[in-house]
């Protein structure tokens, strides 16, 4: 099965190019996802989605704002982790903290975030010694944080509730459900792989020593903090009526920002709201549109400016440096 992978693998390197069927990948869901965007919008009163911005209740904004705050807080620590692993202990954790909060606010706007995150980091990082080779070993462990914990979250979420996934991908509940025990038989395995010896990818300079069992199970913990508190300031921000589940949201959250992911586009703009206003077809089309509106300002506006600042600031602060020298 590993080698008919691998044949695959070859052939479309070959005869067509990841990058290119990456290319074709994000164009398509991008696509798709205007249409469905224009078939929802195109009845929505303007009027009534910002008075539904202004009736949500300040309480509300306060405890989202407070759950992205602590969402970026436990990204940080992927930056952390990493460093840990790569044998870079001793960059400590103001820096991490710095980086790791910088580099995923400007990513998650700009978009391509392996790119625009990596340079940001690099950038950082390279004033305490780490070559862009670190870097990018760097950013593996951090990814795989990242995947774990998402593969995490939609494994238990699915398996206790498969419609919520339905909702997503049109599939029967027992499909989904399927998948999502195959998907945690899948970490199971990995936790299982790395816990009975050390394990190593890559070749040469690139080579990672990936962590052991006892610390993948905190990596997938710092993944799924992070997506719960992500989740949890989507769901403050939601209409109370109708009701929702939380963990049905999460999966819902969770799945529409992996296709936003997927597709490559800056904050997954038109993807991730297509994905949830179709997901929540229960709810009063401008409320939720008012919610999604909200948590763009806290979950990507705010951040985003406030790196940016950041960001300004250390230039500058460096920049002081330089000419004292």
């Amino acid at each position: 099965m590993i080698e008919a992978f691998r044949a695959f693998a070859r052939y479309i390197a070959r005869t067509i190019g990841w990058n290119w069927l990456g290319f074709v990948l994000s164009l398509a869901i991008i696509t798709a996802a205007a249409v469905v965007l224009y078939r929802i919008l195109r009845g929505i009163e303007l009027n009534e989605v910002l008075e539904a911005v202004k009736s949500t209740e300040i309480r509300d904004i306060v405890f989202a704002g407070l759950f992205v705050a602590a969402g970026y807080f436990t990204l940080t620590f992927y930056d952390l982790f990493a460093l840990r692993t790569i044998g870079a202990g001793n960059i400590p954790y103001r820096v991490a903290a710095l980086a790791g909060f910088t580099s995923y606010s400007v990513g998650h706007n700009v978009g391509a975030s392996v790119f625009t995150g990596g340079a940001v980091r690099y950038r950082i990082y390279s004033a305490w010694g780490l070559s862009a080779i670190d870097v990018a070993k760097l950013c593996f462990v951090a990814g795989l944080t990242f995947w774990l914990g998402n593969v995490a979250v939609l494994g238990l979420g699915i398996a206790y509730e498969p419609q919520a996934a339905t909702a997503i991908d049109q599939l029967p509940p027992w499909i989904n459900r399927a998948i999502a025990l195959l998907m945690l038989a899948v970490l199971a395995g990995y936790v299982g792989w790395v816990w009975t010896k050390s394990r190593t990818v890559g070749r040469s300079n690139w080579e990672v020593t990936l962590p052991g069992g006892r610390l993948t199970l905190v990596q997938i913990s710092i993944g799924i903090v992070d997506l719960s508190c992500c989740a949890l300031a989507m769901f403050v921000l939601l209409p109370d009526d109708p009701h929702i589940d939380f963990i049905k949201l999460a999966v819902i959250f969770v799945s529409a920002t992996l296709l936003g992911f997927a597709s490559h586009s800056p904050g997954g703009l038109g993807v991730f709201d297509a994905a949830m206003l179709v997901a929540l077809i229960e709810f009063d089309k401008e409320e939720l549109l008012a919610g999604l509106l909200l948590f763009r300002v806290l979950y990507y506006v705010i951040p985003f400016a406030l790196s940016l600042m950041v960001l300004g600031l250390r230039e500058l602060w460096l920049g002081v440096l330089a000419r004292r020298v």
